[in-house]
């Protein structure tokens, strides 16, 4: 085992759009690179991108998230907003309930755990 450096590392790079389901506007294209993904599965860390666009959210895990670039605006279902840009440091809990959106192109470095079920 080495440490894994996400500055200077490669990782498992996935692209994808939204299914219709979730989306509410725009078409946001997501780039997804897990730099560590655990044996297990429940741990994970890396850079998630995403281009404009807003979406229904649910997380069935906890998430801390530093965003690098951009702006995103997160609503809970009951409401209370938060915008996102570069520098700030969050965390999000499994159970969150809201929409995402991306206002400006943004990039976020994401570290998730997934209960075991």
């Amino acid at each position: 085992m080495e440490i894994i450096d996400l500055l200077t590392g490669t990782g498992e790079l996935v692209q994808y759009r939204l299914p219709q389901g979730i989306l509410i506007s725009g078409n946001p294209f997501h780039t997804l690179t897990h730099h560590y993904l655990s044996p297990c599965g429940q741990f994970s860390t890396g850079y998630w991108e995403s281009t404009p666009g807003k979406w229904v959210v649910e997380y069935d895990e906890d998430e801390y998230c530093e965003m690098i670039d951009g702006i995103c605006k997160v609503v809970s279902e009951s409401g209370t907003e938060k915008i996102l840009r570069a520098g700030d440091r969050f965390v999000i809990p499994r159970g969150f309930a809201g929409t995402w959106e991306v206002v400006q192109t943004c990039k976020k470095i994401f570290v998730s755990y997934t209960q075991p079920k």
